[in-house]
């Protein structure tokens, strides 16, 4: 795999297919971060939008 980590991103989520293999990191430039919540208030209310399952 050929990744280009992103040591600003940092993620664990190894089933995206942006993960960094071995590297905690993100290979994306920039990332979007939703919600499913209509008033969150906890970090569990948000979602990484750019992710993308292997």
């Amino acid at each position: 795999m050929n990744c280009h980590a992103n040591k600003s991103i940092e993620c664990t989520v190894h089933q995206c297919s942006h993960h960094c293999g071995s590297e905690n990191y993100c290979s994306l430039d920039r990332i979007l971060v939703g919600t499913h919540e209509s008033d969150p208030t906890v970090d569990q209310c948000t979602d990484c939008m750019s992710f993308h399952r292997k």
